[in-house]
């Protein structure tokens, strides 16, 4: 019970750390928990087409960093909130966006972590490390791809764009993420903490841009807003 409540902990951690820093009107909990548990749920579908493209396909390491891995995970999440999320209009605030990406994530990511200590029971040190990398490597992930969902609410002109974007940004990091521990070999510890600072620095960078925008109301939408401008 105490090696559950560990994998579960750093999720449900961050996920109360990201919903806390909306400064607006926060989103409902349930709908929140709703996006949370259906990360949770994915893992399974997800898991039978990774091993579809694997024995279809090989365990090329760069074909499966980037698509196996990356690809097929964020497809999923980008799915779930593109169409239970972004095509409702739930998002009113560049923020919102941020909020349920990062939920379902971090259910997707708690959910590796609890089958990952019931398979291989780690110990402490272990369950850290999770913690340290791919459960916060799940949510910051979720950040920018609730960033780009966030910023195609704000811009009509752009929005296929910046959809577009809120795929493709993170499976890019996901995919360079899980290729420094396939394709580094022992360096990898050497690549993985430069690698995770950058992540979380650009990560929180579009939190507090996020956190600025105002609240996008029916009217505006489609107007001229001063978002700032940065790469993607």
């Amino acid at each position: 019970m105490s090696m559950l409540s560990a994998a579960i902990a750093p999720g449900l951690a961050l996920l109360v750390y990201f919903y806390l820093k909306d400064r607006y009107e926060s989103e409902p909990v349930s709908s929140v928990a709703k996006m949370f548990l259906l990360g949770l749920l994915t893992v399974f579908p997800v898991m039978v087409v990774q091993r579809g493209l694997v024995l279809g396909f090989g365990e090329n390491p760069f074909f499966f960093a980037f698509v196996v891995s990356a690809a097929v995970e964020e497809s999923v999440k980008w799915f779930l909130v593109y169409h239970l999320v972004y095509r409702t209009k739930t998002i009113r605030h560049s923020y919102d966006g941020i909020v349920y990406a990062t939920a379902v994530s971090l259910g997707f990511a708690t959910m590796e972590n609890i089958l990952y200590s019931l398979y291989f029971h780690p110990d402490a040190l272990g369950l850290l490390s999770r913690a340290l990398l791919p459960v916060s490597g799940h949510a910051l992930f979720g950040v920018l791809m609730g960033y780009h969902f966030g910023r195609a609410r704000y811009d009509l002109f752009k929005e296929a764009r910046y959809v577009r974007l809120a795929l493709i940004v993170p499976v890019l990091w996901h995919g360079a993420f899980d290729g420094i521990f396939l394709l580094s070999g022992s360096l990898w510890i050497c690549l993985i903490v430069p690698f995770m600072a950058l992540l979380w620095h650009r990560g929180l960078r579009k939190v507090k841009r996020a956190i600025g925008m105002p609240l996008l109301s029916d009217h505006s939408r489609g107007d001229k807003i001063n978002f700032p401008v940065d790469g993607q």
